[in-house]
């Protein structure tokens, strides 16, 4: 993808919000631990990390549970979750900080990653 293009992506994605609320939140652990990532990266279900259709590859998200009122801050690393409805997969570990296997939670963009695959 050309620089324009991505200038482009970033610039409206910061003019629309950056808060999404009511959004279906899952998450994933044991089956995809120690695979590759869609961004290069080896799933770790321990990390703070989680999956988004599109949101770029790196960027920092605060998600909050709308129940509990509890929060995590997760990297994106990955692309789904393919279960139609909902928005976000967290690994193993940033669910269980906030109570979620399945909760409505509110997202907040901290800041935007660089979206490059990173084979580490």
């Amino acid at each position: 993808m050309s620089y324009l293009i991505k200038s482009l992506v970033v610039t409206l994605s910061l003019l629309l919000s950056t808060t999404v609320f009511a959004a279906n939140t899952s998450y994933y652990g044991n089956k995809f631990h120690g695979k590759r990532t869609a961004s290069g990266s080896i799933f770790n279900m321990h990390a703070m990390t989680a999956a988004h259709k599109t949101l770029p590859f790196g960027t920092k998200v605060e998600v909050t549970n709308e129940k509990t009122k509890q929060s995590v801050i997760v990297k994106i690393t990955d692309r789904g979750p393919f279960t139609p409805g909902r928005v976000l997969d967290l690994s193993k570990a940033a669910a269980g900080k906030i109570n979620c296997s399945l909760c409505t939670t509110s997202m907040e963009i901290l800041s935007y990653g660089d979206g490059k695959y990173r084979k580490e």
